[in-house]
């Protein structure tokens, strides 16, 4: 009797390797055995053997086998490994097996599937991630879930792609799920006491989910079909569907009573801020500004976006006029708004920290940002950054082009993937331009960075460190380029 010991409840990749080399050994599968961790395995049972250099047998299977097996071991049955081990045995010699829709291993193996499956889907539809503040001051979204299935390996991308510019964490009682904005990592289960409080979105959310909720289309037995009363108690819209059905009747009858409301003036709005950025990406006419305090004047007037009305003030680039070099970063936050000066804040403190690191003299520099007005959205007595949208980066594009005309530098340094935008016209990932010069023009080169917000925002200690040394080794290839920028 032989056992493979895997890393954790859904370690496909190592059952998968453990299988192959039992295979090439030729252990039957009575004789295999798989145990998690450091799980009780048969007493007599031997570690696996190394596979063999020179194997007896190749193993084939069939194309279907790899993704059927990848959901199979996801499942919370203790003999899926074991299961999956006997399918691939089966398949060395019954090449046609999973055609075999009344074969008990078959059966069992796509009954296994459709529920990991539909455990999966359950997790996106309803996990709810909850807004906790951070000691640093950025956001952090905490969900708390709870699946039958080992599946949190599995699902955890999707919420990458949907939620990519967030920093996240699932948390549930089998694995636990972590974003930092690059890299996605997995840790123990977590205990329901770790799962977070309510946010002050909830009210907001909880207002939206009940006024868009139609009676008229109100199917009881489907929706419980859909949403099953076991993951309700995650869910802060299930507080309130109850009342909703109780009140469906009634709502009904009113909305067949009450006669058609005007349209709001949504449409209107939208219709004169595209007008405004219209005019703000027509080429200028007349005298371009000489000199970076002329611009900055002009500016304090910018009303190409909506973002000039909430703001303090225009936050303009600072620096001389005719600088080496130009770092440009996405906007200003909260304590450059009030200030009207870029890169003073938190994320300002790292940028100098790192210049220092690099021997730079920001004296000898030109910042600024791609935005020029804060975007924020209130939450209380704070004001919370928001991500400029692309019509707004747009809008403020020309005024970069302006500081770039008039500072003529050797080299622009974008800080974040905003900047990058803005420079190049074109949207670019950090991940495949970072630390390499990238000629713009004849005179002037690229070079692609990360926000000094972004390694605030990293949770792990560990992360922001290998993250600040990475920042501080480009902007040496800032100096490196560009050699009169250097301290005196």
């Amino acid at each position: 009797m032989y056992v493979a010991r895997l890393s954790h409840p859904a370690d496909y990749d190592g059952w998968r390797e453990a299988a192959r080399t039992a295979v090439e050994l030729g252990i039957p599968p009575e004789a295999m055995s798989f145990a998690v961790g450091e799980d009780v395995a048969n007493l007599f049972a031997e570690p696996l053997p190394a596979r063999p250099q020179a194997p007896a047998r190749r193993v084939t299977v069939a194309k279907a086998f790899p993704e059927l097996a990848g959901r199979v071991v996801c499942h919370s049955d203790p003999q899926r490994f074991d299961l999956a081990y006997r399918l691939l045995w089966r398949l060395q010699s019954e090449k046609g097996l999973l055609d075999v829709a009344s074969d008990d291993d078959v059966i069992a193996a796509v009954e296994m599937d459709k529920a990991v499956r539909r455990d999966s889907h359950k997790m996106k539809a309803f996990v709810r991630f909850r807004e906790i503040e951070v000691e640093d001051g950025t956001r952090h979204y905490i969900a708390w879930f709870e699946p039958t299935h080992h599946i949190v390996e599995r699902t955890a991308p999707f919420f990458v792609r949907r939620f990519t510019g967030m920093v996240w964490s699932i948390l549930t009682p089998k694995r636990s799920a972590h974003w930092d904005g690059a890299d996605l990592t997995f840790g123990p289960a977590a205990s329901v006491e770790d799962r977070p409080k309510d946010d002050d979105m909830e009210a907001l959310w909880l207002t939206y989910y009940a006024s868009i909720f139609n009676p008229a289309r109100l199917k009881v037995k489907a929706m419980q079909a859909e949403m099953p009363k076991k993951y309700w108690h995650n869910l802060p819209e299930a507080q309130l569907i109850e009342p909703l059905i109780r009140g469906a009747e009634a709502a009904s009858r009113r909305m067949l009573e009450t006669a058609p409301t005007l349209p709001s003036f949504r449409h209107e709005r939208q219709a004169e801020r595209d007008e405004m950025a219209k005019v703000a990406a027509e080429p200028r006419t007349g005298n371009q500004p000489a000199t970076i305090e002329a611009a900055r004047e002009e500016a304090k007037a910018c009303k190409a976006c909506p973002l000039w009305e909430p703001a303090t003030q225009t936050v303009f680039g600072q620096g001389p006029d005719h600088a080496p070099v130009i770092f440009v970063g996405e906007q200003p936050g909260d304590q450059e708004d009030l200030a009207g000066e870029p890169f003073i804040g938190p994320a300002g403190r790292v940028f100098d920290q790192a210049l220092a690191t690099a021997g730079i003299d920001r004296a000898q520099a030109y910042v600024t940002n791609a935005v020029k007005h804060f975007k924020f959205t209130p939450r209380g007595k704070r004001r919370i950054h928001q991500k400029p949208n692309v019509g707004e980066v747009r809008a403020c594009r020309f005024w970069l082009e302006i500081e770039r005309d008039i500072v003529k530098p050797k080299l622009i340094v974008a800080l974040g993937a905003t900047a990058a935008a803005s420079v190049l016209g074109k949207s670019v990932t950090i991940r495949d331009t970072r630390s390499r010069l990238i000629d713009l023009d004849p005179t002037t080169k690229l070079l692609v960075t990360v926000h000094p917000a972004y390694i605030l925002r990293l949770p792990d200690p560990e992360a922001q460190a290998r993250e600040t040394e990475a920042f501080a080794a480009d902007m040496g290839l800032v100096r490196r380029t560009v050699p009169e920028i250097a301290l005196a």
